[in-house]
């Protein structure tokens, strides 16, 4: 039989990539109440540790031009997000983007960290109370890294775990209770919850709320420097803050 006849839709808007851990569990689902229904969004994943430790970040980089080369190769993207905000203080922003453009055709390159300058920079915010789940010397990284960006953080808590699945564990109970500890105990600009595996959005607009302070969190940065950088707006999901204020 002879072949059928078939029309072509026009080319979609160059969607957005996410390259998300191996081990992440939570960053897929915040970025679908992130994200305005019209943002098509393509995922793909890089091999990645169960624990997190400075040798583990640093093994990644030697996946991610593989991760991003299993983005479809005839779909250009606007953006492709690095969802490790340890990750990519230990690489290197420069060094992820050179790596995820070996693998992809896209205009742009973000991750937590670089999301989270930038943001900073938008907002006028100097100094951070830091939450973060891991381990002192996956933090001290990230701690020099916003430290060399002119982000100071006098303030640090963490819940000392090195794995991955308890991460994805901790409750909203216990992210709140330690955010409230480390606003009290200096005056602050603002907070940030570290890692795209905590469960963060539905603590940030009660903690704003109560600590009358911008709370900022690896995956709503990730996602606002990815819309930012891609001239999209936010998703109905996208609350505190970060997102009320002009898009720069």
């Amino acid at each position: 039989m002879s072949a059928l006849t078939f029309t072509l839709t026009a080319p979609p808007p160059a969607p957005l990539g996410l390259i998300v851990l191996q081990s992440d569990q939570t960053i897929e689902a915040d970025f679908r109440r992130l994200l305005p229904a019209r943002a098509e969004l393509l995922v793909s994943r890089v091999p990645s540790g169960l624990e997190v430790t400075p040798k583990s970040l640093a093994a990644m980089e030697g996946g991610l031009a593989g991760a991003a080369g299993l983005f479809p190769r005839a779909l250009p993207l606007s953006v492709v997000g690095y969802g490790c905000t340890s990750g990519a203080a230990q690489i290197g922003s420069a060094a992820v983007a050179a790596q995820i453009t070996r693998g992809v055709a896209t205009a742009a390159v973000t991750n937590p960290v670089a999301a989270l300058i930038a943001a900073c920079r938008h907002m006028g915010l100097r100094r951070l109370g830091l939450l973060s789940p891991y381990v002192a010397a996956v933090s001290g990284r990230l701690r020099a890294v916003l430290s060399e960006a002119g982000i100071d953080t006098p303030v640090f808590g963490s819940f000392e775990v090195a794995e991955e699945a308890r991460v994805a564990r901790i409750d909203a109970a216990s992210i709140s209770a330690a955010a409230l500890a480390l606003a009290e105990s200096a005056a602050l600009d603002a907070l940030f919850l570290s890692c795209t595996n905590l469960r963060t959005l539905d603590v940030i607009p009660p903690l704003e709320a109560r600590l009358g302070l911008p709370v900022l969190a690896s995956n709503p940065v990730l996602a606002w420097d990815m819309l930012r950088l891609a001239g999209l707006p936010p998703g109905p999901g996208a609350k505190g803050r970060l997102f009320a204020a002009p898009q720069p």
